[in-house]
């Protein structure tokens, strides 16, 4: 049986609208995502991008109790260049916690948004020396 899902397509944050902006510039500066065209929905908010894809979506209908109220423990983004990522998350000031997967070719970097959602960043050092100049 082939499978349904295919990847991640986006993800949707519940905040405050005073989060908003905060919550943007977090997504830009840690994941290099662009804040790209949005439906007129009814609550403001954003849609930020990886390349052509509207990954993360935040919008401003009221910050829920908390990340583990819906029993969410993270959210895996497939990433690549690992030291690049590490570079900007250090210029950025963000921290991060690494987690190589013994014995598979992945490597995971973790973060936490502005209101404590964890985010795993994962690389494959495979794909990762393949690229290597």
């Amino acid at each position: 049986m082939n499978a349904v899902v295919h990847g991640l397509h986006h993800f949707t944050l519940r905040c405050d609208a005073e989060d908003l902006d905060g919550l943007r510039d977090f997504y830009c500066r840690a994941l290099g995502l662009t804040p790209g065209a949005r439906p007129e929905l009814k609550f403001p908010g954003y849609w930020l991008y990886a390349s052509a894809q509207p990954v993360v979506h935040l919008y401003a209908s009221g910050r829920a109790p908390s990340p583990e109220a819906v029993a969410l423990d993270h959210i895996s983004f497939r990433a690549a260049g690992l030291a690049a990522t590490r570079t900007r998350l250090d210029a950025e000031g963000i921290g991060y916690t690494e987690a190589p997967v013994p014995g598979w070719t992945l490597h995971q970097l973790f973060i936490r948004d502005p209101l404590g959602l964890k985010l795993e960043l994962t690389f494959d050092i495979t794909e990762e020396r393949g690229s290597a100049p």
